[in-house]
């Protein structure tokens, strides 16, 4: 028999028994709808977190502090000389932050004074959420946090452009003294980033004269991510404290690809129960039309030809299924996100996208639908090939 001829005999149950068929498909499609869901949920919250916390510059970079018995004890400018050395290393940018008190327009406010070049505000995954960061030979910008923008009741827009006063209390080298360092010119506000702590960030080279003891921490940035293992070793073979935003994402996608699992074993389940319902389809399907294998036999038919109709068949529905599924996963993640989206811009939150499925994901679905179809064909098909043709004329 021609493919073609095969193919037609097993489109013939979607006109012999529509609806058994359908409901058949349909039973497929709830079981990859659930696997769809729950993992694209997993997929969804791992990306939505690692956007928060992370940008690319921020995956590139190391932090480096002083703390480590017998190492550096100071973060000066011989230190960054020697940072500066190591093999991979596009740039080293000091950071010192210190306590202050900032006079606003309206009101005194403690604050922590973050000081470091804009390239660092990028590393550390900061997000501005109104202006702007302040540019590289700007000394007077300032950007604060969102911890200290909500103080004032004005919007945040009408912050941007007014001008504050900083004080600062640097550590001293002699035990018990206090500093008090007033920088040279005021600041202007020029953007705000996201973040509830009450911290500003200000030009390091606006700070002229100050009385440096040591840097807080400083940021290395490598020339890509594929190198910060090597690069951590090394500056920690140099006697300093490394630690990048890399280990923390690392151990985060451990978590959620063991979470994505569990979602899959419990989609598995529907699955399984859907995987059943085919089988005892296809089972019954064969009784049915065991008087139709014989007439097919005793015209030509061979075993192999009985065997494809059947498998041609419950592939078929799994594949059809496996589609339906995807689409009902889609939709039902859709719509879940849409309300949750409600609740939160309602309760003073933001909008995110809590569900993901990437492109590799879905056809994996597909194809494993399709494979569910296959498999729970092949014991049917077997036993429809090895009928004998007169039994099965005789069959009633």
């Amino acid at each position: 028999m021609r493919v073609w001829d095969i193919t037609k005999l097993s489109l013939r149950m979607f006109k012999a028994h529509t609806m058994r068929t359908l409901l058949t498909v349909l039973g497929m499609s709830v079981g990859i709808s659930a696997i769809m869901f729950l993992v694209s949920f997993g997929y969804g919250l791992q990306r939505t977190l690692l956007e928060k916390i992370t940008t690319s510059d921020a995956l590139a970079s190391i932090d480096v502090s002083v703390g480590k018995e017998g190492g550096q004890k100071k973060l000066d400018q011989e230190a960054i000389d020697t940072l500066k050395t190591i093999p991979n290393v596009s740039d080293v940018v000091p950071v010192l932050e210190v306590p202050g008190q900032g006079k606003f327009p309206t009101l005194n406010l403690d604050v922590n004074v973050v000081s470091s070049q804009v390239g660092f505000l990028k590393g550390e995954g900061l997000k501005i959420v109104e202006g702007r960061f302040f540019d590289k030979n700007e000394t007077t910008g300032l950007v604060i946090s969102e911890g200290v923008a909500k103080i004032f009741t004005d919007p945040y827009a009408d912050l941007i452009g007014q001008t504050v006063t900083l004080t600062l209390f640097p550590a001293s080298e002699v035990p018990g003294k206090s500093l008090t360092y007033n920088p040279p010119a005021n600041y202007q506000i020029v953007g705000i980033v996201a973040g509830e702590n009450n911290s500003v960030y200000t030009s390091l080279s606006s700070l002229t004269n100050f009385p440096l003891v040591s840097y807080s921490k400083v940021k290395v940035k490598g020339t890509s991510a594929d190198v910060i293992d090597p690069m951590r070793l090394q500056i920690e073979e140099k006697g300093f404290v490394a630690s990048s935003i890399s280990e923390t994402i690392d151990q985060a996608n451990k978590v959620f690809r063991a979470v994505q699992i569990v979602l899959m074993v419990f989609g598995m389940i529907a699955l399984v129960v859907s995987a059943i319902g085919m089988f005892n389809t296809m089972t019954i399907t064969l009784l049915e039309r065991t008087e139709e294998i014989g007439i097919m036999k005793s015209i030509g038919a061979s075993r192999s030809n009985i065997s494809v109709m059947f498998v041609m068949e419950s592939t078929l529905m799994g594949f059809l299924g496996a589609t339906g599924g995807v689409l009902i996963g889609f939709i039902e993640g859709q719509i879940i996100n849409f309300l949750l989206n409600i609740v939160a811009t309602r309760f003073g939150g933001t909008a995110v996208n809590l569900f993901y499925s990437p492109l590799w994901f879905v056809s994996a679905i597909v194809i494993f639908g399709a494979f569910v179809g296959f498999s729970t064909g092949v014991f049917p098909a077997r036993k429809a090939s090895k009928i004998d043709a007169l039994d099965a004329l005789r069959y009633k």
